[in-house]
């Protein structure tokens, strides 16, 4: 048997738990079915000679394959509706045709509830709880994927594991620590206090933002406390302007230009730390965010 047979068979071997790992990662089956044909594409270019551990092999490839679809999902600031293709108005995909009986397991083995909740977690925290809770991947396997350390990967599926079950931090649950936190952050941005900055962010903190406020030269993804502490520190001009307000009813900033808020920011806090910073700059965005001053409340 030549070597792209022998690879055809493990692949085909293991296709069934492979596309149970997309799906319940990505939540759509024909995103699933993508991630396989990427994966296909990038194990037939690699060596496989000396892997022990064909099935940990091919699920390690498709979790960095299902990350980098998340990921691309965040860049385009597109919205995904991970059901939509579980009635038959969406029989079709791309020309193929899908099968419902085969789907409809798929979605029993996970759960539509549990599939609604996976989607709202960040997608590194998404990929470690799959990988680590569903497919009992090691974390010394998972870090490499989501580009962390083992101990780092550990506390992103324990953070995903505690939305998963319904559990809120007390920062989060309690509105005056989480003004108290929000609060730090803006005065440490004002003091210019890169120590401050980084005390009060998770060695974790991710930062998003959307087109618009990239375009402001802020890069549409930043990871760790240090990056983003920088990245505070050379906009500290902007932040005698930005003002500690009510975003939609939670805790948050705005940056204002003039009267009007140029930029907003979303703060998500877990365990005393800012685990999570969305920067919103799309005017329609802005238009459709209910905005007031946190002190008038």
């Amino acid at each position: 048997m030549g070597e792209r047979e022998w690879l055809t068979e493990q692949f085909t071997a293991h296709r069934t738990q492979l596309r149970k790992v997309a799906y319940r990662i990505l939540g759509s089956v024909g995103e699933a079915d993508d991630a396989l044909q990427e994966t296909w594409l990038r194990i037939s270019r690699a060596n496989a000679h000396g892997v022990e551990n064909m099935g940990g092999w091919l699920t390690t490839i498709v979790g960095r394959v299902c990350l980098d679809i998340l990921r691309a999902r965040v860049r385009k600031v597109r919205r995904e509706e991970p059901l939509d293709l579980l009635g038959p108005e969406a029989v079709a995909r791309g020309g193929n045709v899908i099968d419902l009986e085969q789907e409809a397991m798929l979605a029993d083995s996970i759960g539509l509830a549990l599939l609604v909740v996976l989607e709202r977690l960040p997608p590194a925290e998404r990929v470690a709880y799959v990988l680590h809770d569903m497919f009992d991947l090691p974390f010394d396997e998972i870090a490499p994927i989501v580009a962390r350390s083992v101990e780092a990967t550990r506390q992103l599926a324990s953070r995903a594991r505690r939305h998963v079950q319904g559990e809120r931090s007390v920062p989060e649950a309690d509105p005056a620590r989480r003004r108290q936190i929000v609060e730090a952050f803006l005065t440490a941005s004002r003091a210019g206090d890169f120590d401050a900055l980084v005390a009060v962010l998770d060695p974790d903190v991710v930062l998003r933002a959307d087109e618009a406020a990239a375009r402001s030269d802020v890069a549409m993804e930043l990871r760790g406390a240090s990056t983003i502490a920088k990245r505070a520190l050379a906009f500290s001009g902007r932040a005698p302007a930005t003002r500690l307000m009510l975003v939609n009813g939670a805790v948050g900033a705005a940056w204002f230009r003039g009267e009007e808020p140029a930029l907003v920011l979303v703060f998500t806090v877990d365990d005393a730390k800012i685990v999570e910073i969305e920067l919103i700059a799309n005017p329609d965005r802005l238009h459709s965010i209910d905005l007031a001053n946190l002190d008038e409340q």
